[in-house]
């Protein structure tokens, strides 16, 4: 189907689309200058930082790639979410479902794979949003510009300036305190590293990282073993694991919970273990992430009080 329609388009069989003569032209995370709609209408999304920030920004995309490691749209999307169709796993989109879906603009995330670029580029102009170490601000600002909803963004970073402030100020005897981030794999435990998203967030809040999740990136570390758990210990430990898909399993990761070295850890015998959504606290969130965050850690803290 997609071969066809490239074909026509190149013969001129095909008409160009109607936003195609009220367009604009924005630069993407690559530097590639390209035309988009002027106020695009069927937006598609191929990242759950940009399903995140345009549903923040009020436009309820068309379609969405799943959560990466899930079998459905990011847990805590799914009812702001409801109607957006999947279009495939994260990274690998079905071309002929975002074909299907007739997208005006597709946004493609931190997406690398120049072919895969090329081929979603037949069916709508697709922009890339976001690079590794992109904060959710700066991701939130280039989309709300490719949108043209830039007065949109600012007033969502200021509602959660203002929150993170609010709490901040709620928690300052916390201030300081360490805060470890891990999310349950079927290999073992992993720590996210220094620059990861939800660790950006509890900054926001007073907190730090322990020593050993310091270390720069974004990502997370390699699997554990039971000898090496000290380094998944902090003041807090927020234990996270995703609602579906393979790495979904509460029996293995109440195993992990049970073992003697866990209960060894400071932040366990101190009861200052919370199991969290995976999908919310471990991968490239956005503004609404980062509100949520923001309230379950401040509801975990001031529950110790």
């Amino acid at each position: 189907m997609l071969k066809r329609r490239s074909l026509l388009l190149s013969a001129g069989l095909l008409a160009l689309p109607a936003w195609a003569q009220d367009a604009r032209e924005v630069k993407d995370v690559q530097g590639r200058a390209l035309r988009v709609p002027a106020a695009p209408q069927r937006v598609l999304v191929l990242s759950e930082r940009d399903l995140d920030i345009v549903l923040a920004l009020g436009v309820k995309p068309v379609g969405s790639t799943l959560g990466r490691g899930q079998l459905s749209l990011p847990a805590y999307l799914l009812e702001r979410a409801a109607g957006v169709a999947g279009v495939g796993a994260f990274a690998q989109p079905s071309l002929d479902r975002v074909l299907a879906l007739q997208p005006d603009l597709i946004l493609a995330g931190g997406l690398s794979d120049a072919q895969l670029l090329s081929q979603l580029g037949k069916i709508a102009p697709t922009l890339t949003t976001s690079t590794t170490t992109d904060s959710w601000q700066q991701t939130l600002a280039r989309v709300a510009a490719m949108l043209g909803r830039e007065a949109q963004a600012r007033a969502v970073v200021e509602s959660y300036q203002a929150k993170a402030a609010a709490l901040r100020k709620q928690l300052a005897g916390e201030a300081g305190k360490s805060a470890s981030i891990v999310r349950w794999t079927p290999s073992g435990p992993v720590y996210m590293k220094g620059d990861a998203f939800a660790g950006q967030v509890l900054a926001d809040l007073g907190l730090g990282r322990p020593a050993a999740q310091r270390e720069p990136g974004a990502g997370h570390s390699g699997p554990l073993s039971r000898e090496a758990l000290s380094k998944i210990d902090g003041d807090w430990l927020f234990m996270g694991m995703f609602k579906s898909g393979r790495a979904h399993d509460p029996e293995a990761l109440a195993a992990l919970l049970r073992q003697p070295e866990f209960k060894e850890l400071g932040a366990a015998k101190a009861g200052r273990v919370r199991e969290v959504d995976a999908s919310l606290w471990t991968v490239t969130g956005g503004p609404l992430a980062a509100l949520a965050v923001l309230d379950e850690a401040a509801q975990a803290l001031l529950s110790r009080r």
